[in-house]
C-alpha cells in the first residue's frame, strides 16, 4: 500500500510512527476483501499510539447514517448505539465538511455527544478526541477518530495528521477494491452478454430449440455453413433433418442460389440416374426431349441428397465421382458436364452397419463423412418439447382458423411424460389433431391420440388385484381352448401345453362345463 503523493510530504519523522504506517500498509495488503483487512486496524492503531478508543466509521449512501463498521475499546451493544446523521455531533460535522477535527478535552466540548455511553465523568475529564475523515478524492466516505488521554497539542497534532495519513491509505485500499469489483462486474457481464450471443448468434430461425443438444447442433452448423465442405446429417425419422440442411445452405455464401432436395428413397431405381444427372433426347424410350438433372439445377447452390442409405450399389458408384470430380455425364450423352455445388445429404440408417453387410461402399462414407451433424431423438431435448407444441398450436390455429389460447396441465403432463419415437414429425400431427378436435380454444389430455393416454386421464386405472387378474387371464385362455377344441378336454389340454389332469383342475377351479363347447350333431 503507498502513500497519496499529496501527504508524502507530511509523513512523520517518528519511527514509531512510521513503524505503525508500515503495519497499517502490510494489513491493507493482505486481501481484495476490504471487511477482512479493516478488522484489525483499530487494534493496531491503539496499540502503537496508545489510543483508548479507535473507531473505523463508514457512511451509508442510502440512509445518509453514518455508524461503527469496526472498532476498539467498544462492546458489541455500545457500537450499536453509536449512529450519526450528517452534520451531528462532532463526527457528523467532519464527515458533513471533510474538515478534520481536534478536541483537547471532550468534557469542555458540547458537540461531543458520547452516542456510546462508555464515558465516566472522570474518563472525560482527562480524554481528548481526534476524528479526521476518509475521503475518496472529493467524496467522503467515513470518518477515523481515536480516543486518548490528554495531551499538549503539538502531541495531538501529531496524531491528526498520523490518523490523516492512515486514513488517505483505508480510502486508496477502498478505491482499489472498488476498481477491482467494478472490472469483475464488467467481465461478468461480458460473459453474460457473450454467453447469450453464443446462444443467439447461430440459431437458424428454422429451427426451434433451446436445449444443450439443439445448441450443439447449432453450434455445428455455425462452424460449416459458410464452407464448401460435405455435409452428412444423420438422426432418427422425425427429427428435423431437412431443416438443417436449409438452415446450411441459407446460412451459406450460396444462400441466394438454388438448393435443390432430392428424397433418394422415393425415387425408383430405373429414374434415379436420369433424375440426378439429367438425359439426352433417345436416351431412353420417353426420353423425347434433353433434361437436366438435379446436379444441373443445384449449380452454384446446394443439393440436399436425403435417405443418403438407400442408394443402389450404380448409383454409389456415380455419386462417388461426382463428389471426388464434380463433374459427371448425362445418361446417354458424351459431353462431361463440370458444376459447382455444395453436397449436404441426410440418412436415419446405420451406414456403419450397411458397410459391414457389402450395402454401402466404404470410400463413398468417406467421402459423404467429412463433417457429420448428429440429431438428437426428441426424447432427448425434452425441454424443447413445449416450445414445439406452443409453435405447432400457432401454426395449426392459423391454418385452421381457430384461436386455441392455451394447453392444459394434464395435456402438457402427457406430452412430457410420452417418449414420442415418431420425434417432431409426431409431436406436430398430435398437435394438428387436438387443434381440430378442440372445441373450446384450450388442448385438453382427452384431445391427444391414444398413444399418449395415460390410466388416470383415460380414466382405465386398474382397481383389481394381482391373483384376480391372473385368475381371470387363465380362465379366458382355458375357455378359448376349449372352443377351439369343440369340448375336447385331452385336445385343449394339449394345445395349452398342460396335463389332463390339470387341465381337469382348472376346468373345476373355474367352473367352466367343457360340455357346453361340443358340436351338437
Amino acid at each position: 500500500m503507498t502513500v497519496a503523493p499529496e501527504l508524502t510530504a507530511a509523513l512523520p519523522r517518528n519511527p514509531h510512527d512510521l513503524e505503525l504506517l508500515l503495519e497499517v500498509s502490510r494489513v491493507l495488503d493482505q486481501s481484495l476483501e476490504l471487511r477482512t483487512v479493516v478488522t484489525p486496524l483499530p487494534r493496531t492503531i491503539a496499540t502503537h499510539i496508545g489510543a483508548r478508543r479507535v473507531m473505523l466509521l463508514l457512511l451509508n449512501r442510502n440512509t445518509r447514517e453514518i455508524s461503527i463498521a469496526e472498532s476498539y475499546g467498544l462492546s458489541e451493544s455500545q457500537r450499536q448505539k453509536a449512529r450519526y446523521r450528517l452534520g451531528e455531533g462532532i463526527t457528523g460535522q467532519v464527515v458533513a465538511s471533510g474538515e478534520p477535527a481536534i478536541i483537547p478535552r471532550i468534557s469542555a466540548e458540547p458537540r461531543f455527544l458520547d452516542r456510546t455511553g462508555a464515558r465516566t465523568d472522570q474518563y472525560k475529564q482527562d480524554s481528548a478526541f481526534i476524528c479526521v475523515p476518509i475521503k475518496l478524492g472529493k467524496e467522503v466516505i467515513g470518518a477515523l477518530s481515536i480516543e486518548r488521554p490528554c495531551r499538549d497539542g503539538r502531541v495531538l497534532h501529531n496524531d491528526a495528521q498520523l490518523l490523516t495519513i492512515i486514513s488517505s491509505m483505508i480510502a486508496q485500499a477502498v478505491r482499489l477494491r472498488q476498481a477491482v469489483q467494478e472490472e469483475q462486474e464488467r467481465l461478468l457481464d461480458e460473459n453474460r452478454r457473450l454467453q447469450q450471443e453464443l446462444k443467439e448468434r447461430f440459431r437458424p430461425s428454422n429451427i426451434i430449440g433451446n436445449s444443450n443438444a439443439m445448441q450443439t447442433v447449432f453450434d455445428l452448423i455455425a462452424q460449416v455453413a459458410r464452407s464448401d465442405a460435405t455435409v452428412l446429417i444423420r438422426g432418427a425419422s422425425g427429427t428435423g433433418k431437412e431443416l438443417v440442411a436449409h438452415a446450411l445452405h441459407y446460412s451459406s455464401l450460396r444462400a441466394g442460389m438454388p438448393c435443390v432436395k432430392v428424397n433418394c428413397a422415393a425415387l425408383p431405381e430405373t429414374l434415379i440416374e436420369s433424375e440426378l444427372f439429367g438425359h439426352e433426347r433417345g436416351a431412353f424410350t420417353g426420353a423425347l426431349a434433353a433434361r437436366k438433372g438435379r446436379f444441373e439445377l443445384a449449380h452454384g447452390g446446394t443439393i440436399f441428397l436425403d435417405e443418403i442409405g438407400d442408394f443402389s450399389a450404380a448409383t454409389q458408384i456415380k455419386l462417388l465421382r461426382v463428389l471426388q470430380e464434380r463433374e459427371f455425364e448425362r445418361l446417354g450423352g458424351t459431353s462431361t458436364i463440370k458444376i459447382n455445388v455444395r453436397i449436404v445429404t441426410a440418412t436415419n440408417r446405420d451406414l456403419e452397419e450397411l458397410i459391414e453387410r457389402g450395402q454401402f461402399r466404404q470410400d463413398l462414407y468417406y467421402r459423404l463423412n467429412v463433417f457429420p451433424i448428429f440429431l438428437p431423438p426428441l426424447r432427448d431435448r425434452r425441454t424443447d418439447i413445449l416450445l414445439l407444441a406452443d409453435h405447432f398450436v400457432e401454426k395449426y390455429s392459423k391454418l385452421n382458423h381457430k384461436n386455441v389460447r392455451r394447453i392444459s396441465t394434464p395435456a402438457i403432463d402427457m406430452l412430457m411424460a410420452y417418449h414420442w419415437p415418431g420425434n417432431v414429425r409426431e409431436l406436430e400431427n398430435c398437435i394438428e389433431r387436438a387443434v381440430l378436435l378442440t372445441d373450446d380454444d384450450v388442448i385438453h389430455a382427452h384431445h391427444l391420440p391414444p398413444t399418449l393416454q395415460t390410466a388416470e386421464a383415460s380414466n382405465t386405472t386398474f382397481h383389481g388385484s394381482l391373483d384376480a387378474t391372473v385368475a381371470a387371464v387363465e380362465r379366458e385362455l382355458i375357455v378359448d381352448a376349449l372352443k377351439s377344441a369343440r369340448g375336447n378336454m385331452a385336445k385343449a389340454a394339449r394345445a395349452l401345453g398342460v396335463s389332463e389332469r390339470l387341465m381337469g383342475l382348472r376346468v373345476r377351479k373355474f367352473g367352466v362345463s367343457y360340455r357346453q363347447f361340443r358340436t351338437k350333431g
